[in-house]
């Protein structure tokens, strides 16, 4: 199982870096659209849609099973830290197995809507240029999936007794900060 958790955790790094480089991206391309908007009254067509269907889809769906692997999602403890600590874990395994319908359920139905658009080649005209986006509609599906395997792997993890081999570590901000 450790090596299941290493495994997991290498390919949600790297989904992770690629959700980053889709936000790097995105800075890059409106910001050349707007100095080309502004300055050379020559902006870059396809923007609108190439940020909204691409980077922000890669950029919000993609990430999601780094952060739950992090254990980085909002939790509010204010009754279950008082709570004894069987109860605590039962609670965490019944979130998961919450988590894991919710999100097995989403990606399945998300991927049958992501065939529907790749079979209709679905894209959007902007100004002259016709634009695919029949792609994005995948990143939904691949995001949750892999919440899903993630959720899964840690539900069963946690009713055996060795370590879990998911990257569960979180930078500090005193690591990230070298002075």
């Amino acid at each position: 199982m450790f090596a299941i958790g290493r495994f997991l955790s290498k390919i949600t790094n790297v989904i992770s870096i690629i959700g980053g480089l889709a936000i790097a991206l995105m800075m890059f391309h409106i910001t050349a659209d707007v100095v080309g908007r502004y300055f050379f009254n020559a902006p870059i067509p396809g923007t609108i849609t190439i940020v909204s269907y691409y980077y922000m889809s890669i950029a919000a769906f993609i990430p999601l099973a780094f952060a739950e692997q992090k254990d980085a999602h909002i939790s509010v403890e204010v009754i279950t830290e008082h709570m004894p600590a069987w109860l605590r874990h039962n609670l965490e395994r019944f979130a998961m197995l919450c988590s894991l319908v919710v999100f097995s359920f989403l990606a399945v139905r998300t991927f049958g809507e992501a065939q529907k658009k790749y079979s209709m080649g679905a894209s959007i005209v902007q100004g002259n240029s016709d634009i695919s986006i029949w792609v994005t509609y995948y990143m939904l599906p691949l995001g949750a999936g892999l919440m899903t395997l993630v959720v899964l792997y840690k539900l069963i993890n946690s009713f055996l007794p060795h370590e879990s081999g998911l990257d569960t570590e979180r930078a500090e901000a005193d690591e990230l900060d070298p002075d």
